[in-house]
């Protein structure tokens, strides 16, 4: 059984269009779960009497359903079940020209809903039509219950079987009228009196053999399809009624189950159809017969699989499956009150949700869409085991999904492929049949176990679990797991193994939070923090079991690599020792590939576009990243939208504090107020702790040339003062910024005030702007000169306005009582302004500038990291 390509799907108007089934009166309210398929067991008996509302689609091409809101339809794509034995016939169509729907009881429970449904057909502008119902809304209960009480001897079928005549009678005097009407009662009448005799035999022996019960209970899908075909006829559209015990072949293969025969039942079809062609069919669901021409069954709730096959038969390119239900929920909405309608769903989510009680689709539906796996095949796991210890085999661990849907055991590697002929062999029938899918083998695998007595009493054991591995990017395969929690145990990839159980060791807390860490730049802030990490290490340990070893340094040319972790008392002159030629590359992976540290971060200490340039790589192998490099956060916006979307739907973190503060809570504190609902107004703050300490400083009779000298001799600015002066390095934090609160900006949309002079740009060294900058001081000192004559002070700022959605760099003037003419040294401030923080902004000041604040900056993400991965807080 494969699935078809379809490469032109009907109409988008034949999924649009729709008429509301429930006219008469106000919709009945859901009496029983409507889906919460994972959430709530299967409900047992006959559903029905749910509400009317939306659809769901069945797609082939993207494997998925979809709910359409506007309609009450399911759609379901066709897959060619009989390849390689189509029979050729000329005068039968097939293809994408059909469409096929189906109508359950409750849609036809009235004349009124019969004349919705009639309507409906009347509607569908498709070539051709293929309607498949289901008996009036509790008649197959009604039918069952007479069988049941003749065969227990209860005369009360006589007066049973009279009810089940007037409703019919009723229904179709309200509905027909004229020859349609005497034709519809005539044969009512005749298939009454047949059932009374059947009956009475049945009564007399006591017993009903499985096939009398069928042939009983599916007369009432055959008055249905009757009084539906009658009712289009009236409107003028010629219309034939098929009885489908006369072209579904089908095999019974067990208790409640049965195969259809796709080859023979289509050829009846196309007998049928040479018969009595017609371009809008209306057929019995539910009802079949065996390849002896005994009436059967598809069992309960079988008549969506009737359109399932059918719509295969004639190759549509979709079944419309028309509910009663608004579709399929989240959770049970009686349980739930905020359950949701779910739009999409894989077909493996439909066949696990229908087999947990989800009755919206029947699970064999989907037989003909998809490969499916094994649910509702009685006996499959005793099947499966006796097999296996057929062969000898040792079976370590057993893991098995709905109602036998699939089952997944591990066995040792050296007996799978003994395991495996043998099941192919045992179930060549199901597999060939369409009711198994596949014997999978998947090699290379590890079993993670853990044990402990008291896990039983624990809650929340698994979680624990199942946390670390994720957070440790490890892929979880399948999982096993008694009622009492001593053992839960997890299949998973075998290169993965030594790096599960270091991650799930450390969780439960049996061994230190282990954290393999990477410094890339060993320069000034790189070298401060390795300092900070090594007088730390000790404190770390003892009081927080936190383990950061680092395993790797790499600078522009060299790096030094270690197994277990660098000695941080001597990792100076082991980087000149010990080192070998820089290669990133073999760097990250070396720190990464390490099995035995369940958590790697790779810690950027520099300003390296190409360095920044693989985040989203590390980021993507799940290694985390920390960093006080500007370059990423506000590079090419589409990079940091692609950077930011992998770092939320995935277990990996990347962290940047440092890239505008130093050590400031700039970005957190940002990142607090928009999660808690607050709305940025406006952000302005002094970002340069060298800008700043240049205009605290520039006062007085002090020139700006001298000043600047000043910072540089101090080691506030870069080698070259320019790259502060520029202005650059401020617009980056206005856009790293801008970006955090929302703002879609490119780097080149902020306009900058660049404090160097224009004719000084192209000096070709620091040293030679330095000697001509004293000529340029006329202009800066005009500046200060008539900022404090107003009482002001000068000051450069970057400025994030969300209002108007923009941001600027540039020398501004402050009255003496802002807090931004309160500053000293090179301390840096910066104001939000926000719905709550409106007429006093919350300000955030203090260093941001230097090796060791910016270095405790990082210091400080990557204590944050490991409390994500387990430590304590």
């Amino acid at each position: 059984m494969r699935s078809l390509a379809i490469s032109n799907p009907c109409p988008s108007s034949t999924l649009r269009r729709s008429s509301p089934l429930y006219s008469d009166g106000p919709s009945p309210p859901p009496l029983l779960p409507i889906s919460g398929a994972l959430l709530q067991g299967r409900n047992g008996g006959k559903t029905r009497g749910w509400h009317f509302g939306g659809a769901l689609r069945i797609d082939c091409a993207s494997e998925s359903i979809r709910k359409d809101g506007s309609n009450n339809r399911i759609f379901a794509s066709i897959a060619d079940v009989s390849v390689e034995q189509s029979v050729e016939n000329a005068h039968f169509p097939k293809g994408d020209m059909w469409s096929v729907h189906k109508f359950g009881g409750t849609c036809m429970g009235t004349p009124k809903r019969i004349q919705n449904v009639a309507d409906i057909v009347l509607n569908d502008s498709s070539e051709r039509k293929l309607v498949v119902v289901s008996a009036m809304s509790k008649v197959t209960d009604m039918m069952y219950d007479l069988v049941y009480k003749a065969q227990s001897r209860d005369d009360s079928y006589v007066s049973a079987i009279d009810n089940v005549f007037e409703k019919h009678m009723l229904a179709a005097k309200d509905l027909l009228d004229g020859e349609d009407l005497t034709r519809f009662l005539s044969q009512l009448q005749i298939d009454i009196s047949n059932l009374k005799a059947m009956l009475r035999a049945i009564y007399i022996a006591g017993h009903a053999t499985e096939s009398f019960s069928d042939f009983v209970v599916g007369h009432g899908e055959l008055w249905s399809a009757q009084m539906l075909s009658y009712a289009i006829k009236k409107s003028g559209r010629p219309c034939s009624w098929m009885d489908t015990r006369d072209v579904l072949i089908v095999n019974p293969t067990g208790s409640n189950q049965v195969d259809p025969d796709y080859l023979e039942s289509e050829k009846r079809l196309e007998k049928w159809f040479a018969q009595c062609p017609a371009d809008t069919i209306i057929a019995t669901g539910f009802i079949a017969s065996t390849p002896q021409n005994i009436p059967t069954t598809l069992k309960r709730d079988g008549s969506d699989f009737s359109a399932a096959i059918l719509g295969a038969l004639v190759r549509a390119c979709q079944v419309t499956i028309w509910t009663d239900v608004d579709g399929v929920f989240s959770a049970d909405p009686r349980k739930v009150g905020e359950a949701v309608i779910l739009r999409t769903l894989s077909y493996q989510e439909a066949w696990e949700m229908s087999y947990f009680g989800a009755n919206v689709l029947h699970p064999r539906t989907i037989i003909p869409v998809m490969r499916t796996g094994m649910a509702g095949v009685p006996g499959t796991a005793s099947a499966i085991f006796s097999t296996v210890k057929d062969v000898g085999a040792n079976v370590i661990m057993i893991s098995q999904a709905s109602s036998e849907h699939s089952i997944c055991f591990a066995v040792p590697e050296n007996e799978v492929k003994a395991v495996s002929a043998a099941l192919q062999s045992r179930f060549r029938q199901a597999l060939d049949a369409g009711r198994l899918s596949q014997v999978e083998v998947i090699p290379n695998c590890s079993i993670l176990a853990a044990v402990g007595q008291r896990m039983a009493s624990t809650p929340g054991v698994s979680a624990t679990l199942f946390d670390a591995l994720a957070k440790a990017n490890i892929n979880v395969r399948a999982i096993a797991q008694g009622c009492s929690e001593f053992n839960i145990t997890v299949v998973l990839k075998q290169e993965d193994c030594v790096r599960a159980l270091r991650a799930a060791h450390s969780r439960f807390y049996l061994s230190r939070t282990t954290l393999a860490v990477g410094i890339i730049g060993p320069g000034l802030i790189g070298g401060t923090l390795l300092d900070q990490l090594r007088d730390q290490a000790a404190n770390l340990n003892e009081e927080f079991n936190i383990d950061l070893r680092v395993m790797g340094i790499i600078g522009s040319r060299t790096m030094v690599l270690s197994d277990t972790g660098i000695d941080l008392t001597r990792w100076r002159e082991l980087h000149k020792e010990k080192s070998e030629a820089a290669d990133l590359d073999k760097f990250a992976q070396h720190v990464h590939g390490n099995h035995f540290f369940p958590n790697t971060v790779l810690v950027d200490c520099t300003a390296d576009t190409n360095v920044a340039n693989r985040y989203y790589d590390w980021l993507h192998k799940g290694i985390h990243v920390i960093t006080p490099n500007k370059k990423a956060n506000s590079g090419p916006l589409d990079r940091y939208l692609k950077l930011r979307k992998l770092q939320r739907l995935s277990y990996t973190h990347y962290f940047y504090e440092a890239t505008v503060g130093a050590g400031l809570p700039i970005i957190s504190t940002l990142q607090g107020l928009l999660e808690t609902g607050d709305k940025i107004l406006r952000i302005e703050g002094i970002f340069s702790g060298t800008l700043s300490y240049i205009f605290n400083n520039f006062k007085g009779t002090r020139s700006f040339s001298e000043v600047v000298a000043e910072a540089k001799m101090a080691g506030y600015t870069e080698p070259d003062p320019r790259d502060d002066l520029s202005g650059t390095d401020v617009a980056r934090k206005v856009i790293i910024l801008a970006r955090e609160s929302g703002l879609k900006l490119e780097l080149s949309d902020i306009p900058v005030q660049s404090l160097v002079p224009e004719p000084l740009r192209a000096c070709s060294s620091a040293e030679e702007y330095m000697q001509q900058l004293p000529n340029f001081d006329e202009d800066m000192t005009k500046e200060r000169n008539d900022a404090e004559a107003a009482g002001e002070v000068l000051r450069y700022v970057g400025v994030v306005d969300m209002v108007n959605e923009k941001g600027m760099v540039e020398l501004r003037r402050y009255k003496r009582e802002h807090p931004f003419a309160q500053l000293s040294g090179s301390d840096n401030i910066i104001a939000f302004t926000t719905t709550r923080y409106n007429k006093q902004p919350l300000i955030v000041r203090g260093p941001g500038a230097g090796a060791e604040v910016t270095a405790g900056g990082i210091f400080s993400d990557i204590l944050r990291l490991a409390s994500y991965l387990g430590a304590p807080s």
